[in-house]
């Protein structure tokens, strides 16, 4: 399991233009890298409008965002242009991702079992270093506390 202090998994991110970026492609920047289940669900949703209420905020600390989940392209396409989402969302179709960052969790629900994305965000900074890591996040209030961590970089 990932801690606070290790180096980020390089994984390359399919972005829904086509084209890819990986954890190292970003070095440079302060990169919040945030799980979530799926796209234009509630919970999801409020998520990705908090980060784009603040991008510029996250822009002027120097940060990029950008949220994973196992959707399509197209559907994150999709997604974005709904809501207007300022912010770049990645596929990983494969789980890869998910499970270098440790995200793909066995999950219950009404007595179920299931694996499934654990809603978490890692704030990476500029050196590749793990700086911050939430999980099983709370959607209200949490773009702001994780733009008060980037901004403390």
């Amino acid at each position: 399991m990932l801690k606070e202090g290790d180096k980020a998994p390089n994984v390359t991110l399919d972005l829904p233009d086509g084209s890819k970026t990986s954890v190292a492609g970003e070095a440079g920047k302060i990169l919040v890298l945030y799980f979530y289940p799926k796209d234009d669900t509630p919970g999801c949703t409020t998520e990705a409008q908090g980060f784009t209420a603040l991008a510029d905020d996250f822009a002027r600390a120097g940060a990029t965002i950008i949220g994973v989940s196992k959707d399509s392209a197209a559907r994150h396409q999709k997604f974005i242009d709904k809501y207007g989402l300022k912010l770049r969302l990645a596929s990983d179709s494969d789980g890869s991702v998910c499970e270098a960052f440790g995200t793909w969790i066995e999950k219950s629900l009404y007595g179920r079992q299931y694996m499934g994305i654990d809603r978490a965000t890692f704030l990476i900074g500029k050196d590749g270093t793990i700086a911050r890591i939430w999980r099983k996040v709370k959607v209200k209030g949490h773009a702001e506390e994780v733009l008060a961590a980037a901004k403390a970089l």
